[in-house]
């Protein structure tokens, strides 16, 4: 089989794989061992199923402090007529656990009889001289039986079963002290690339810290597996044939995490074929396409390794594991295929997709009203933090090429359904309070009280657009009037016309113009960005910032097309101060604190009003009544005022209700 690169469907490339590890007969458990009864069995899968070697209890026990008596002596007794025992021959005293007496078969709780002396003299209740029951009571009451949990012989648990915390009692309770498991896979994972640096290290232009392997090793741990890392192999094709042999001859999956595209640096394909064969070099899977399956010859020891070209990007790297190693693993550990988590949820925003491939989509997740809403991420396949913030993915199968916003698509999620019960959505203006307003509504001093903020940034006219169609709970909103010269009325007139809003005031902060550290430039106000020579990085149309922009550019005679830069966008303002920190522009406008976060100078031109716009619907709804608790939290308004640019005299004030 050849080993350049030509996409094949996913489900071709599966089967390719399948008939792979038929002709290896790995499609199976990997082998078997047998290990301790302790807590490092948590997680392993039986092997074998175990059966119960006694019963337990294994003898008659008492389940209450109290007396054990024959429940035929009880027989007519009344409040008003009680009847009398005597100790030693017709009731003897036994605690909790201990066996029931010979001849015994009830015991009734101590607190439940009245006891007799043989003087005045209180003495120890557990010996009275006799005791007087009033109630009878059926043969077997208050004991537990002999094999009343586990019965000698009896299954306790089937092999193919992941242990967990309760299973490791029920099978120590059964007698067992050994117990035969799946022998773990070891899935060594290999980084290559002279780019790559060390986790810790500072990373240099030109340099990229290698923390794949990091997570492709703890996602072999999570589904079962052994991880081993080995170091970061430069890009020198003999020693990373060297290292790929080596890894097969101690794994049974080798992980290679390398580019393997068509170009010249694609050793990934060309050392497998020598040292293996190539089933698969190519798959077409959005985000993923060089993805490469197939096996090692070992030097050394019996049989084949299994070996998978990783792609580079993180996306990419993780949804691989995802589609081919977490299979692997479970197949080999013996567990059965868990069925996905799904739920059936109306898409935010249009989706496109390239027709060949299957597409997989990275959604947010949350209830707006009645309806489940999905609100797609960032599509780049380097972009790591949409995995981070990815409740689910939306799988669009070959030649689907989009589907449209509003409609209903099936979301595989990611994490627990309850959690998109209590999500706020946030669409609107960008605003840095809004990540910290997430961690003080995600720990909350009451657990119950505990709300998970989503935030998508689209500028504050698009935040009152989603507001209109039902799509978020609230909106971030900083919009200027340039008629009347105030904030976000006018804008919430004009937008929502028909519905009922609630105008919370939050912070008021400071615009200004970003700069490198020192000034190169020499700005000093807008007027200086007219000059032809300052590249300017703007904000999208839709932002509040690009507003305040264009309305004091009118005030002071600028056209907009003599700014150098003025059509480059960016949707944040920590995009817009990175993008000026990284050299690509000499300036921005932006908040104080975006500034100071990159290290950049800041000359102070305006100050505005922040707002959060919220329906009427949601503003004595209990599912934000967190968000009012937390916006008159001391503690929380303290640390928004300690960021550059922030006053929070009005935060909470409700500006407008309609």
């Amino acid at each position: 089989m050849g080993i350049y690169l030509q996409d094949i469907p996913l489900s071709e490339a599966k089967a390719r794989l399948r008939m792979g590890l038929i002709r290896l007969n790995r499609t199976g458990i990997l082998g078997k061992e047998e290990i301790a009864l302790d807590e490092a069995a948590l997680g392993r899968v039986l092997a074998e199923p175990v059966w119960a070697r006694q019963s337990s209890p294994h003898y008659h026990a008492s389940a209450m402090d109290g007396f054990a008596v024959r429940a035929n002596d009880l027989t007519g007794a009344q409040p008003g007529h009680p009847r009398q025992l005597e100790m030693g021959s017709q009731a003897i005293y036994v605690d909790t656990g201990d066996p029931l007496p010979a001849g015994m078969d009830a015991v009734i709780p101590i607190e439940d009889t009245q006891p007799v002396y043989a003087d005045a003299q209180p003495a120890d209740p557990r010996h009275p001289q006799a005791i007087l029951i009033r109630a009878a009571l059926p043969p077997w009451s208050h004991v537990r039986a002999l094999g009343e949990d586990i019965v000698a012989t009896e299954l306790v648990l089937p092999a193919g079963h992941t242990l967990r915390p309760i299973d490791l009692g029920a099978l120590a309770a059964s007698g067992a002290s050994h117990i035969t498991v799946c022998r773990k896979p070891r899935v060594a994972i290999l980084p290559t690339g002279s780019e790559l640096v060390e986790v810790g290290k500072a990373a240099q232009a030109g340099e990229i810290i290698e923390y794949n392997a990091l997570m492709l090793a703890a996602q072999v741990m999570e589904w079962g597996g052994i991880a081993i890392r080995y170091p970061i192999t430069p890009d020198d094709e003999p020693l990373i044939a060297a290292r790929v042999q080596q890894a097969a001859e101690e794994a049974d999956l080798v992980l290679l995490n390398a580019g393997s595209s068509a170009g010249s640096e694609d050793y990934s394909a060309r050392v497998i074929a020598q040292l293996g064969e190539v089933w698969v070099h190519g798959v077409a899977v959005r985000p993923g396409h060089p993805v490469i399956l197939g096996m090692l010859r070992r030097a050394i020891g019996e049989g084949a390794a299994l070996v998978i070209g990783v792609p580079g990007y993180p996306v990419s790297a993780a949804l691989t594991g995802e589609i081919f190693v977490k299979p692997l693993l479970h197949g080999w550990l013996g567990r059965a295929a868990g069925e996905d988590q799904t739920a059936q949820a109306a898409l935010t925003r249009k989706i496109t997709s390239p027709a060949g491939d299957d597409d997989y989509v990275r959604v947010v997740v949350g209830r707006v009203g009645s309806r489940l809403l999905a609100a797609p991420l960032s599509r780049g396949a380097g972009v790591i933090t949409s995995l981070v913030r990815a409740d689910g993915l939306v799988i669009l199968p070959r030649g689907v090429q989009g589907v449209e916003a509003g409609a209903q698509v099936r979301v595989h999620l990611l994490r627990p359904a309850a959690e998109m019960e209590r999500t706020l959505f946030a669409i609107g203006s960008h605003d840095l309070t809004l990540d910290l307003l997430a961690q003080y509504l995600a720990n909350p001093a009451d657990a119950t009280r505990a709300r998970r903020l989503v935030s998508a940034n689209v500028g504050s006219l698009g935040g009152l657009a989603a507001l209109r169609k039902g799509e978020a709970h609230l909106a971030g909103c900083h919009w200027l009037d340039p008629a009347t010269g105030e904030y976000n009325l006018q804008a919430v007139r004009t937008y929502l016309p028909d519905t009922a809003v609630q105008i919370m005031a939050w912070v008021g902060r400071v615009q200004g113009l970003m700069l490198p550290a020192g000034n190169p430039r020499g700005i000093h106000g807008l007027a200086d960005l007219a000059d032809g020579e300052v590249r300017f990085i703007n904000r999208q149309p839709a932002a509040g910032t690009r507003a305040l922009l264009d309305y004091h550019l009118q005030k002071l005679g600028i056209p907009p097309e003599s700014i150098r830069g003025y059509d480059q966008e960016e949707f944040t303002h920590l995009a817009v101060a990175a993008a000026v920190a990284s050299g690509r522009a000499d300036c921005g406008l932006g908040i104080a604190a975006a500034a100071r976060s990159q290290g950049l100078d800041f000359i102070p031109l305006f100050t505005e009003r922040y707002d959060l716009i919220i329906p009427g619907e949601y503003a004595n709804n209990d599912l934000l009544a967190p968000l009012y608790e937390v916006s008159q939290n001391a503690d929380f308004r303290k640390a928004v005022q300690s960021l550059d640019g922030y006053d929070v005299a009005r935060m909470g004030e409700i500006v407008l209700q309609c």
